[in-house]
């Protein structure tokens, strides 16, 4: 059974074994995520997934209706919460409120699945995207909406987007606002299945055990690696997979797990 996890009131923290399942808990506002308050949370389940060692994989997923309303267009008509001010203020606000949410989640070392089961509008869209992997109900839908309200992606989505669907596709959502449906973004690559409503969280828990039961050390080295390929010649890429690869074979894990493949067992792995 998941573990709850006390310390969150904006979110629901639980462990299921060696996946920490995150849920975006504020159904009343499409679980928006302007709020200093959720950013905090967020901010610190990220440091927790890469403190705590046991965890292997983050799951994160939207309560009620929506993923992510991303921010609160009330707050925005009302010009509060992180939306008040003169323009030294907002951009500070941008600076110390929601752009710490991509920060955080760039250099999560685990993998990150995004069980996207609802709107995902805007800086929702964009906190998908900074998922390694995403999941999507059928009912799931995204927009790059910020030029339908006269403003840009303030929290990375132009840097985010792009390197998932490509520039020429990540152009046409951000100039136009306008939603694609969840087979879209699968015909796109912005997802990597769609499932029934009710099939979701088992679907994105089963991928989540499936990279939780691989050696844990190698896990987080091969995201590391997947990161660092975009900006890395191919030279350099092979000097440091080199040096990553001799670290990994001195690995407990590694003869645990050359030892599994020859006696046709699954793994334990201590992530030493």
């Amino acid at each position: 059974m998941p573990k709850h996890t006390t310390s969150f009131t904006e979110l629901l923290v639980e462990r299921q074994e060696h996946i920490l399942i995150v849920t975006l808990n504020r159904p009343d506002v499409h679980n928006a995520i302007s709020h200093h308050d959720i950013i905090q949370e967020l901010v610190a389940v990220a440091k927790l997934a890469n403190e705590d060692t046991s965890i292997r994989v983050m799951l994160i997923t939207g309560a009620g209706k929506s993923f992510c309303a991303g921010g609160n267009v009330k707050d925005m008509l009302n010009k509060s919460d992180m939306f008040a001010g003169d323009t030294c203020q907002i951009e500070t606000g941008y600076k110390n409120g929601i752009q710490r949410i991509p920060l955080a989640f760039w250099n999560i070392e685990i993998p990150v699945i995004a069980a996207v089961n609802g709107a995902a509008v805007g800086a929702g869209c964009d906190l998908a995207m900074m998922c390694d992997i995403r999941i999507a109900s059928s009912k799931a839908r995204f927009a790059e909406s910020f030029v339908k309200l006269g403003i840009i992606p303030g929290d990375g989505g132009a840097w985010f987007l792009p390197r998932v669907i490509g520039a020429a596709k990540a152009a046409q959502m951000a100039l136009t606002g306008e939603t694609i449906d969840s087979f879209k973004a699968l015909e796109w690559g912005m997802v990597s299945e769609v499932c029934a409503p009710e099939d979701l969280l088992n679907s994105a828990l089963e991928m989540a055990q499936s990279i939780a039961a691989n050696p844990p050390l190698a896990v987080r080295q091969t995201k590391k690696l997947l990161r660092q390929s975009a900006d890395l010649a191919l030279p350099e890429m092979l000097d440091l997979c080199a040096k990553t690869q001799a670290k990994l074979h001195q690995t407990d894990d590694h003869l645990e797990a050359v030892k599994a493949l020859f006696e046709k067992r699954q793994g334990s792995y201590s992530g030493k």
